[in-house]
């Protein structure tokens, strides 16, 4: 795959503008790992190559287990792997990233709410909005993973 556009040089103040919103996010109260797993499951449901390197790295760095995982993409499934609020933020993640299928019933906004606080919610869903941002200019634009550009330079 070859990057069709470097985005971070051509608008430099759009980026940044994102990083903004992904400063805030790192700051609004919300565990970094519980975020971390959500970005990680939305770039799954995307298929961001980018990102789930880029994700996967950073949750490793923070502790998390490859088995552990391995297992997000089965969250569902995965039984106490993932705690009450990492579960309902994974859910969150997936109605609200595929909102024009699900049209995020409110079933799942209760389940939400269940768990998380007003507040809490609401930043979780900028977190997810941005995530879907971050994913949608890397695919479009063919950002390489890290991995890709390691294995190409010990390659060459």
């Amino acid at each position: 795959m070859t990057q069709r556009l470097d985005y971070q040089v051509i608008s430099p103040a759009g980026i940044k503008s994102l990083g903004g919103v992904y400063a805030y996010v790192a700051q609004c109260g919300l565990p970094a790992s519980l975020i971390e797993l959500v970005y990680l499951r939305i770039s799954q449901i995307n298929n961001c190559a980018y990102c789930l390197d880029m994700h996967t790295r950073t949750l490793i760095e923070k502790g998390e287990t490859p088995q552990k995982l391995a297992l997000v993409q089965a969250w569902a499934e995965a039984g106490p792997v993932f705690t009450a609020r990492e579960t309902a933020a994974l859910a969150w993640a997936e109605t609200v990233t595929r909102v024009a299928q699900t049209n995020v019933p409110d079933s799942a906004y209760e389940a939400a709410r269940s768990v998380f606080d007003e507040k809490e919610l609401v930043d979780l869903t900028i977190a997810i909005s941005l995530m879907n941002a971050y994913n949608r200019m890397a695919i479009s634009f063919r950002n390489t993973p890290q991995e890709s550009r390691v294995r190409q330079a010990s390659a060459g």
